[in-house]
C-alpha cells in the first residue's frame, strides 16, 4: 500500500511542538496529505513550518478525509508520551472510517482494548513505534571493540534541538557521495522516516546499550561502512540524560556532532545551556574512557533565525569552538560531511 498520511497535531503543530509531524513533513512530503490543527486552519505547513509546501492545515478528521488517507499519523512526540484525553474520540472515529494509525506515543494504542476491538472490527492497524520486541532487551557485550565499520552519534546542548536531522542530513550527502551508510533510528519519528529502529526511551534502562549495540550490529552486518545513529536527550538535561548516556555506550561512538540551537538561552528547566567547550570536553571524555573520539562538528537548529543570522551564528560557533558548524537542513552537510571524512582519513 502507498501510504497516505493524515498527521494528528492539534494545537501543537509548529516548529517545536509538533516533532513528529515536522519530520514526516521534511522526509516523507509525497506521503502527507493534511495536517489536522484546528488553531491553525487555512494555513500550510510551508506557512506554519517554513519548508513543506502547499500541504493543508484542516479542521478536523472529517475534513481530513477528503484527502483520501490511508494512515493517520500521531504527529506529537509531548512530554511523557502520553495520549492527550481529548484526542480518544478522534482515535475512535478514525479506527471506524477504517485507517490505519500509526503512532509514537508511550500509550501503546494496540494494547488498549476498545482500540484493540474497534481495529478488528473495521479491519485498521494499529502502529506502535514505542512497543519494544522482547529481541531487543538486551545486555550490550562490546561488540565495538572488533567493529570495522565507523559509528558517528549526534549529541546535544539540549533536547529536541536537531539531533535527528543533522544525522539524516550528513547521511544524506554520504550517500550522494557514494559512500555506504546508514541511519540507526532511535526515536519514533526516526523509525517512521527510516522504516525500522528501535525507540530507546521505551526500554528499560539496563538495555539501552544493549538495544542500540544490536542495531548498530544489523547495519553492519549489512555491508554498510559509516552508520550514523540518532541521539536523544542530553547528558545536561536533568530530565533526560539516562538515555544519551545509554546510547553514547551502546554506540561508542568513533566521532561524535554536537547539535545546538543558538536561540535557545535555556533549557525545560529554565537552567541557562552550558558553554559549548565545556560541552565538547565532556562528551568526548565520556566516551574517553573507552576509546579515542572526537567531536568533528557542529550541527546548528536555525528555528527563529533568518538564514543571515543563522550563518552568522554558524561562523561565531566557529571560531568559538574551532570547529566546522552549519544548519544543514537549510545549507546542506557537505561542511560535516568533509570533516567526518577528514578525520577518519588514514
Amino acid at each position: 500500500m502507498q501510504r497516505k498520511l493524515l498527521v494528528l497535531a492539534e494545537g501543537k503543530f509548529s516548529p517545536l511542538r509538533s516533532k513528529t509531524a515536522n519530520g514526516a513533513i521534511a522526509y516523507l512530503p509525497e506521503q502527507v496529505v493534511a495536517v489536522i490543527d484546528s488553531t491553525k486552519v487555512g494555513l500550510t505547513a510551508q506557512q506554519v513550518l517554513g519548508y513543506g509546501g502547499g500541504i493543508p492545515v484542516v479542521k478536523n478528521l472529517e475534513e481530513g478525509l477528503r484527502f483520501n488517507p490511508t494512515h493517520l499519523l500521531i504527529g506529537i512526540a509531548p512530554s511523557g508520551g502520553h495520549l492527550p484525553d481529548t484526542w480518544r474520540e478522534t482515535i475512535k472515529r478514525t479506527i471506524v472510517n477504517k485507517l490505519h494509525i500509526l503512532s509514537g506515543l508511550h500509550t501503546i494504542l494496540s494494547d488498549d482494548p476498545e482500540f484493540a476491538t474497534l481495529a478488528k472490527k473495521h479491519g485498521a492497524t494499529l502502529t506502535d513505534y514505542r512497543k519494544i520486541p522482547p529481541e531487543s532487551e538486551v545486555v550490550s557485550q562490546g561488540n565495538w571493540r572488533t567493529r570495522k565499520a565507523k559509528v558517528i552519534l549526534t549529541v546535544g546542548s539540549d533536547c529536541n534541538i536537531g539531533k535527528m536531522t543533522t544525522m539524516l542530513q550528513v547521511q544524506k550527502d554520504f550517500l550522494q557521495r557514494g559512500l555506504k551508510a546508514d541511519f540507526v533510528a532511535t526515536g519514533q519519528t526516526g523509525i517512521l522516516i527510516r522504516g525500522r529502529g528501535i525507540a530507546v526511551d521505551s526500554i528499560i534502562s539496563d538495555y539501552i546499550a544493549g538495544c542500540i549495540e544490536l542495531e548498530v550490529d544489523r547495519s553492519v552486518a549489512e555491508g554498510y561502512d559509516y552508520i550514523f545513529v540518532e541521539g536523544q536527550g542530553a547528558l545536561t538535561h536533568m530530565g533526560y540524560s539516562g538515555v544519551t548516556m545509554g546510547l553514547i555506550h551502546g554506540a561508542m561512538p568513533d566521532a561524535l556532532i554536537l547539535c545546538h540551537q543558538p536561540a535557545r538561552l535555556k533549557d525545560d528547566y529554565a537552567l541557562p545551556l552550558p558553554d559549548l567547550n565545556r560541552l565538547v570536553k565532556l562528551h568526548e571524555e565520556v566516551v574517553n574512557i573507552f576509546r579515542p573520539t572526537k567531536v568533528v562538528g557542529i550541527g546548528i537548529n536555525s528555528v527563529g533565525l533568518t538564514d543571515e543570522e543563522s550563518i552568522e551564528s554558524a561562523e561565531n560557533i566557529a571560531q568559538q569552538t574551532g570547529l566546522p558548524a552549519i544548519d544543514t537542513f537549510r545549507f546542506g552537510a557537505q561542511k560535516l560531511s568533509d570533516a567526518l571524512l577528514q578525520y577518519f582519513r588514514p
